[in-house]
């Protein structure tokens, strides 16, 4: 594949996470880092052999341009699972608090004194 086509596909998968950004879920953003990684390491193949024209770079730094937007959307979601970890661990401790910590078949002895 030549570097156009790998633009082409940046530009367009780019395109594509922009337009569900805010209703994405991790799972989406996932697979389009994994995708785009792709698509970069074919890139950085392609301009290891020719340099990248002034035009290439323009349109290269527009794509990186929505990278700040979509890290804090990524941010979000890791901050939602972070808090929803520190609730989930709460709760354990709380329901370990009122748990029975004895042995059903066990006996209690007073003394008497």
């Amino acid at each position: 594949m030549d570097k156009s086509s790998y633009l082409t596909q940046l530009q367009q998968l780019t395109s594509n996470i922009m337009d569900v950004l805010y209703e994405a879920e991790y799972e989406q953003l996932e697979a389009f880092v994994e995708e785009r990684q792709v698509i970069i390491n074919g890139l950085v193949e392609q301009f290891s052999l020719q340099p990248a024209s002034v035009t290439e770079k323009i349109e290269i730094e527009q794509l990186l341009g929505n990278d700040n937007e979509i890290v804090a959307r990524m941010n979000v979601l890791r901050l939602e699972a972070q808090d929803w970890l520190h609730k989930r661990g709460q709760a354990k401790t709380q329901r370990n608090a009122y748990e029975s910590g004895y042995t059903p078949d066990s006996f209690l002895m007073d003394k008497k004194k």
